[in-house]
């Protein structure tokens, strides 16, 4: 099995939500999730970091048994008829914190929101170093500083459509409603400003040790998890 990672332009939420993921199951997807930019994430637009312009508006993953091209053109054709256009990577999964707390409900939104990170890694660092240092050092971090119930990386391994951006990574992580819009609930320090002090500058100093800012795009989103639907 393979995962495939899609981004998303010009869509219609409502749409994308009541088609999209039985047509995929129809093209032989599984565990099918769909993020997407609502108005229940409002809240969080100063989280919102942008390198795409326009920016992707929703964020399509699934599984096929293989994602090589001449397997995959229903489930392409199937996302293409929701959006004006999208891109496509192929990924290694990594789950680092499964959602226990706030199991997805098939066909429902997933409590709290979820932090959508499409990454680049520094320009100075060899591919392999930046993905000890994320591996190695940055995954505890993100673990010990936030108020994250879930958090997934997705490792780049190729782009499967034609001039897509160039990503390095893909991170999912879900956090309560209040860390929209409360720096303190998102690095689990309400209460507590030496903690969130600690935690801000802590991850802050992870981050810059292997991401390339200004060539990144996080988004807050709603979280659609049909997986129970496979």
């Amino acid at each position: 099995m393979e995962k495939v990672i899609a981004a998303l332009w010009g869509v219609e939420n409502e749409a994308l939500l009541a088609t999209l993921p039985a047509a995929l199951q129809d093209a032989g997807a599984s565990k099918v999730r769909i993020n997407i930019r609502d108005a229940a994430v409002d809240a969080g637009a100063g989280l919102i970091q942008t390198w795409q312009d326009p920016q992707q508006q929703a964020v399509v993953q699934y599984w096929l048994p293989s994602a090589n091209a001449i397997f995959r053109g229903n489930a392409d054709a199937a996302i293409a008829a929701q959006c004006e256009r999208f891109h496509a990577w192929l990924v290694a999964e990594s789950t680092i914190i499964p959602n226990r707390d706030y199991p997805p409900i098939a066909g429902d939104r997933t409590w709290g929101w979820s932090q959508a990170s499409f990454i680049n890694f520094r320009d100075d660092l060899s591919h392999a170093d930046a993905v000890a240092v994320w591996h190695s050092h940055h995954t505890r971090v993100a673990i010990d500083t936030q108020a994250n119930f879930e958090y997934v990386q997705n490792l780049v391994v190729r782009p499967l459509t034609e001039g897509a951006p160039e990503y390095h990574a893909f991170v999912e992580e879900c956090f309560p409603m209040e860390a929209l819009s409360d720096p303190f609930a998102f690095f689990d320090a309400v209460g507590d400003p030496a903690k969130f002090e600690a935690n801000l500058n802590v991850m802050m100093d992870s981050c810059g040790r292997f991401i390339q800012f200004g060539k990144i795009d996080i988004i807050p989103t709603s979280q659609y998890d049909f997986a129970q639907n496979a």
